[in-house]
C-alpha cells in the first residue's frame, strides 16, 4: 500500500512563515540593509509581491481594528485595508519593490558638450518619519562629454519616480537620484534642484501650509564651476 509523504518539517514550517520574514532573512544573509528609501527588489521571488500585499492588508486591518473603526458596519472602510495595502505596495512605495526602470542609453554621437536641464519634474513620495506626501518638483542639470550616454527626457522622470516611490528624507532623496543618474549617463557634470512641499507640516504639527524645502545636489564641474552653476540656477524658473 502507498503511504502518503507528508511533508517534512522544515517545508511545513517554511509554509507558514510570512513572506515578509522570508525576505528580511534573505536581506540579513546577504548582510544588506532594508531601511525605508532602500530597493529591495532582488530579494523578492516571482510572486511574492502578491503575497506581500495580502500580508499588508492582514496587518493593516489590525491597525484599524486598533484605531476602533467598524469595517464591517461602516460601509466607507469595508475594504480600507486592502486598498491601502495596494497604495503602498504596488504605488506609493513601489520604488522598493520592483527593479529600475529599463533604460536606453545611446552614444554621443554629435559629441555635445553643452549645459542641458531637464525639469520641472513633478515627484511624489512620502516621508519616513509620518508617511505623510512630500510633493515636489525637480530641475536636472546634466554637462555631457562625448563619452556620455545619451537618455531621453522622459527617462529622467522615470528615474526619479523610481527613487522617490519609497519612504523618503529629501535630502537623501536627491543624492540618491544624482547617484544613479552619474551612474547611468557618466557625465562631466550633473547638477539637480527639488522643491517640495512636505504634508507632514501641513498636515499635522505646525500646520504650515506654505512651507517648501529646497535643497540641491551638485556633482563634477557643477561643484569647481561656480559660473556653470550660476548658468544652471539662473536658467530655473522662479520656484514657489
Amino acid at each position: 500500500m502507498l503511504m502518503k509523504s507528508t511533508p517534512s518539517v522544515p517545508e511545513a514550517v517554511d509554509q507558514g512563515t510570512p513572506v515578509s520574514v522570508k525576505i528580511r532573512e534573505r536581506l540579513s544573509n546577504a548582510k544588506k540593509r532594508f531601511n525605508a528609501n532602500d530597493n529591495i527588489a532582488r530579494f523578492i521571488e516571482p510572486g511574492e509581491l502578491e503575497l506581500l500585499l495580502d500580508e499588508v492588508e492582514i496587518k493593516m486591518q489590525g491597525v484599524l481594528d486598533s484605531l476602533v473603526i467598524d469595517t464591517e458596519g461602516d460601509h466607507n472602510t469595508q475594504n480600507t485595508a486592502r486598498r491601502v495595502a495596494k497604495m503602498y505596495v504596488n504605488e506609493v512605495f513601489r520604488g522598493r519593490y520592483v527593479e529600475a526602470p529599463t533604460i536606453t542609453e545611446f552614444p554621443n554621437a554629435e559629441h555635445l558638450n553643452e549645459l542641458m536641464i531637464v525639469g520641472p519634474i513633478t515627484v511624489r513620495s512620502a516621508c519616513s518619519h509620518h508617511f505623510c506626501p512630500v510633493i515636489g518638483k525637480i530641475w536636472i542639470g546634466v554637462l555631457p562629454n562625448e563619452h556620455t550616454n545619451v537618455i531621453g527626457l522622459s527617462k529622467y522622470a522615470r528615474l526619479a519616480e523610481w527613487v522617490m516611490g519609497r519612504p523618503q528624507i529629501q535630502e537623501e532623496a536627491v543624492v540618491q537620484l544624482a547617484d544613479l543618474i552619474m551612474e547611468k549617463t557618466q557625465p562631466d557634470g550633473l547638477a539637480i534642484v527639488m522643491e517640495a512641499s512636505h504634508y507632514c507640516m501641513a498636515w499635522r504639527g505646525v500646520k504650515d501650509m506654505d512651507s517648501k524645502m529646497i535643497n540641491s545636489v551638485m556633482r563634477g564641474v557643477f561643484l569647481k564651476d561656480s559660473s556653470l552653476r550660476r548658468e544652471f540656477l539662473a536658467l530655473i524658473p522662479k520656484k514657489g
